[in-house]
């Protein structure tokens, strides 16, 4: 199995790996020589400088180390060439299992427009909008007419909150549409751009499902992600506390409608946005494995990487139910080398001491240890704190000690602004949704120091 990727996802494959007696392969950058993944593999190779588009992007380098390590296996990870089609399609042109969709698969899901028409030609709810691209402004003042405003402008490809721009009223889209294109453009080179319904501070809702090539596919019940800052995730848990059951059923019946409309094979997360009323709509598909997977995990005792790989082996699913009913609640913090009191710097350095949590409940995915080198060159996420608890409340009382016990120095780290939001009165409560945390963070509600 090659590995082609970094950090503690690497890391969290290699295990995975290994306690199912597969030889893994690691791939390096000049800047990761030393790190975690590379020592704990079976093999290592070097793919060139530090910029990921010279290395870990760089599609031939990974695959004459496929050539060389003699891999017939590659795991993407999450991020880099994670849901990239023309890698997926690479890796089948020479014969190697590609541990993710097909790229058919990936390429229908991964254009926002695209997607969106095939799930509500399969009866997924999606937010009411523009029916694909819109070609002119012309087409984008038809479109708003019907839906009305507030609205996005939402590029069609992409993601990470880039090409989006919200407009609350008719005189302010064409600037929205011309802004929103030229950073589509240059972010993801593909300026096109549709149109939906601007959502008034719902919550972030996401469905894991994971299919075998037999046909089979199952929901692993939902995980809560709408802690975000600039649309990046900062704290997941699962379940979420807006579901009661019925609604947790017609989501995952959803979500797996979504998945068989594609055929689709492995791992991969519907993501829903739901309403202050109680509806739900489609967002997008992520396919491939999510950064926050282990929440699910926690709450369901299915090991989703070692599922993944099994599943690319031609091995039928095994997972006792096509609907997952979670046991105990788990939460999620990704703790990243930023400095939150100065506006989330990023705060590269080396790693002068590292002291991971334990106790019962605890899970530390970390792609880092003492001595490690944390660089500008790629994402500032250095690993994740997970807890269970029989209840949310225990969850949270044991991810408020263990962020307490976790020691990381020579870098700043998100840690405190972690233990910020446990102590948040509504959090406890439950009461989110994805405009909760900017608002804390813009009245100072809640201490970054």
């Amino acid at each position: 199995m090659l590995v082609a990727n970094r950090g503690e996802i690497a890391v969290r494959v290699i295990r995975a790996c290994r306690e199912l007696g597969l030889r893994t392969v690691a791939i390096y950058s000049e800047a990761d020589e030393h790190a975690l993944h590379v020592q704990l593999a079976d093999e290592a190779y070097p793919v060139g400088p530090a910029p990921a588009r010279r290395s870990y992007l760089h599609i031939p380098s990974i695959m004459n180390v496929v050539t060389q390590s003699g891999a017939d296996m590659v795991h993407p990870g999450y991020g880099f060439l994670a849901e990239n089609a023309a890698f997926s399609s690479v890796c089948r042109l020479w014969g190697v299992q590609f541990v993710g969709p097909q790229p058919e698969a990936i390429e229908r899901m991964g254009v926002k427009a695209q997607a969106k028409e095939t799930m509500s030609q399969a009866s997924v709810p999606v937010v009411p909008g523009s029916d694909g691209v819109v070609r002119d402004l012309a087409e984008a003042e038809a479109v708003a007419a019907r839906i009305g405003y507030p609205l996005l402008v939402k590029a069609s490809a992409g993601g990470g909150g880039r090409g989006i721009r919200i407009v609350q009223e008719p005189s302010e889209l064409a600037t929205a549409l011309e802004r929103a294109a030229s950073e589509a453009q240059s972010s993801f080179g593909d300026g096109s751009l549709y149109i939906e319904r601007y959502l008034v501070d719902p919550r972030h809702i996401e469905i894991q499902v994971i299919a075998d090539r037999h046909g089979r596919v199952a929901a692993l019940g939902e995980r809560e992600s709408s802690l975000q800052r600039r649309r990046q995730k900062l704290l997941e848990e699962a379940p979420s506390t807006a579901l009661d059951e019925d609604l947790r059923l017609r989501m995952e019946e959803a979500a797996r409608q979504a998945a068989l409309a594609v055929s689709y094979e492995n791992a991969g997360t519907i993501e829903f946005l739901l309403d202050q009323s109680g509806e739900f709509y489609f967002m997008e598909m992520n396919t491939r494995i999510q950064v926050e997977h282990g929440v699910t995990e926690l709450v369901t005792g299915v090991d989703i990487v070692k599922e993944q790989l099994l599943v690319a082996m031609g091995e039928h699913l095994n997972v006792p139910s096509d609907y997952m009913q979670p046991d105990g609640h788990a939460i999620e913090c990704r703790i990243n080398a930023e400095d939150p009191s100065q506006d989330f710097r990023p705060s590269p350095g080396t790693i002068e001491r590292f002291d991971p949590p334990g106790g019962f409940g605890v899970r530390a995915d970390f792609g880092v240890q003492t001595g490690s080198q944390v660089t500008s060159y790629y994402d500032s996420m250095i690993g994740k704190l997970m807890t269970w608890g029989r209840t949310r409340p225990e969850a949270i009382a044991r991810m408020r000690r263990a962020l307490l016990e976790t020691r990381v120095e020579g870098v700043k780290t998100t840690i405190p602004l972690h233990l910020a939001i446990l102590d948040d009165p509504d959090f406890c409560a439950g009461n989110i949704d994805i405009n909760f945390l900017e608002r804390r963070l813009a009245a100072g509600l809640i201490d970054k120091a």
